[in-house]
């Protein structure tokens, strides 16, 4: 039964109530029905209780079960209706204030995209998105959502909101990468499909939306380390009471007003408001364990190609072998690398395009942490790391990609890369923001890894890393510099980001294998949201805590104040709502956009 079904019960068993008492003058019927419905309620209760103590974790039901069944005991049947209302409605409430803080999250659900217009031909014909190709030729009309990822093929503009945060229109040129759930503008969209429906930008969101909102928040429950105390104290102040007065009926009072809701509705409330948050600044996060990690992490490791540098590589020379064309050579490579989403297969890719036209190619796969190959003319083309493609040269401290046929090396290309203007300026903010440790996690050459890591301010680099070698690193981390999180946009990034306490996909770029293996993903190809991640997941941490305290706080205060019979039972059960309605409002001011003094302090350039 959900909780507002729960609710509706409980307000028709006290409509039927006020009947036999108010019209009927048959007070013991109203008591005999309110009876059996609160000791069903405390029942049910009891067994969730033990639940959660054979779980090996401390609940705060007893206090709700306590006071119905002292309540009941001492003839406070109304205080006892008045619990299981309060009790039944404030689930309801946090159910509703749940829904209302995730909507920006289900936007992403309900913009789902599901039909596709395919050219063929001078005509279009409609398909659903399971029977779209790579290198389908796609039209996307005016204020249409965009299907599946590809490469714009002619002008246009789309409104990247939903995935990015951006506000404006972005302008696509031919050439230019286009996401799925994007809407596109004015005009008519041509683009080309690089990537099917299941591997696409915006079904890898969605499938990360859907997974934040069926796994529990670890910190729902922690709340429950309050629910030791919390629960003593009642149980003193309810107690002295009874003894002092010799009144049983002081005892219900006290603990009517000691009712756990604040402890329960506070902080899963606040952290699905601190997700929602996130997400409206181009953050997807999962679950509210990453966002209680994200607020306490000591360490941060990044990955350098596409993390840490600007993400838009370009071709510096074409390098084939004597008597290899070297058209030939760049049509070979650019055909084999087309579908890949690595940072120098699309520099690459783009390069190519303008100059040599591509050719088939068979049996492409993707080899983690080495680089690609396939089928082209009937021989085996393998593109990557040195060794993967047979190179006997090195590429000492420049970006480079080698090649081979049939296990014959036949030339490399060379990269110049760009770091994110932002990078230094993110590494500033994360100190400032309690991060004491910085490292720097590649496959590429020492000598690049470490100029990269001293313009940006990073003192540990581990080099000429696999993904084991990334594994290796992060395993080794001390619990003293933990949490610890992993930043990587590559496939080759994956198996870090999965074991890091939490992994953050750069997503606007990055292959879908990173973004399924991580706890975030960052829609804006922007590494300062890093910073803003961690910024924001703190400042929902702190409203949780502020709003369980503030909660027990009252509660308290009441406690004490009726342990001097001033508040009648009935009058303690209501007072109890107002307590509910303050915490919830108190835990939802984490889903708001704001930056205090020390926040805007933290997150400046200057400290």
């Amino acid at each position: 039964m959900s909780h507002f079904k729960k609710f509706f019960l409980t307000l028709v068993v006290g409509v039927i109530a006020c009947l036999f008492e108010f019209v009927l003058k048959q007070g013991q019927w109203a008591y005999l029905l309110v009876t059996i419905v609160g000791g069903f309620m405390a029942f049910t209760m009891l067994i969730e209780m033990v639940k959660t103590l054979r779980s090996g974790r401390y609940g705060v039901d007893i206090l709700a079960i306590t006071a119905i069944v002292a309540t009941l005991a001492v003839g406070e049947y109304w205080a006892s209706l008045m619990i299981l209302i309060m009790l039944t409605g404030g689930d309801s409430l946090e159910d509703y204030a749940s829904r209302q803080a995730g909507r920006e999250l289900q936007s992403l659900l309900d913009n789902s995209p599901q039909v596709a217009h395919r050219k063929n031909g001078d005509r279009l014909e409609d398909l659903t998105l399971d029977k779209v190709k790579v290198g389908d030729i796609l039209v996307v009309k005016p204020h249409e959502i965009v299907p599946v990822d590809g490469i714009a093929l002619q002008e246009g503009s789309v409104d990247e909101s939903s995935l990015t945060g951006e506000s404006r229109p972005v302008d696509k040129n031919s050439g230019d990468d286009i996401m799925s759930g994007a809407i596109n503008g004015e005009g008519t969209l041509v683009y080309q499909v690089t990537s099917l429906a299941e591997d696409s930008q915006y079904q890898q969101i969605v499938k990360l939306v859907k997974e934040s909102q069926e796994k529990p928040a670890h910190f729902v429950r922690m709340a429950d380390r309050y629910a030791v105390p919390f629960t003593a104290i009642a149980y003193l102040i309810g107690g002295i009471a009874w003894f002092v007065t010799k009144d049983p009926v002081r005892f219900a009072e006290v603990l009517v007003v000691a009712s756990p809701c604040p402890l329960i509705l506070a902080a899963p409330v606040a952290l699905v408001a601190g997700m929602s948050r996130s997400s409206r600044n181009g953050i997807v996060v999962k679950t509210g364990t990453t966002i209680e990690k994200l607020a306490e992490a000591k360490t941060i490791a990044f990955d350098k190609t596409g993390t840490i540098t600007k993400g838009q590589l370009t071709v510096e020379a074409i390098n084939p072998v004597a008597g290899f064309p070297e058209d030939k050579f760049l049509s070979y490579l650019a055909s084999a690398e087309q579908e890949s989403l690595h940072i120098l297969a699309r520099s690459l890719v783009s390069y190519a395009t303008k100059r040599v036209e591509l050719v088939p190619v068979k049996n492409l796969e993707e080899v983690v942490g080495s680089g690609v190959k396939g089928e082209i003319d009937g021989k085996v083309i393998k593109i990557g790391r040195a060794e993967f493609a047979h190179a006997s040269i090195s590429a000492g401290d420049a970006t480079m990609i080698f090649a081979s046929l049939d296990d014959q090396y036949i030339g490399s290309v060379t990269f110049a890369d760009e770091i994110r203007p932002e990078a230094q300026t993110t590494i500033t903010q994360l100190r400032n923001l309690g991060v004491d440790k910085e490292i720097m996690l590649t496959g590429d050459r020492k000598g690049i890894a470490e100029l990269t890591a001293t313009a940006v301010g990073i003192k540990e680099v581990h080099a000429e890393c696999l993904p084991q070698d990334k594994i290796n690193v992060l395993k080794n981390i001390t619990k003293a510099d933990r949490p610890l999180v992993m930043i990587g946009d590559g496939i080759n990034d994956a198996p870090a980001l999965a074991i890091a306490d939490v992994g953050i996909a750069m997503g606007a770029h990055g292959s879908s294998a990173a973004s399924e293996s991580a706890d975030a993903v960052i829609l804006k190809d922007d590494l300062s949201s890093v910073a803003a991640a961690v910024s924001i997941s703190q400042d929902t941490m702190k409203i949780a805590r502020q709003s369980v305290l503030i909660g027990i706080f009252i509660c308290v205060g009441l406690m004490l104040v009726a342990s001097t019979g001033v508040i009648p039972a009935l009058i303690g059960a209501m007072l109890q709502e107002v307590v509910d309605t303050v915490s919830i409002l108190s835990a939802l001011r984490a889903k708001n956009d704001r930056k205090n003094k020390d926040t805007r302090k933290k997150l400046s350039l200057g400290h």
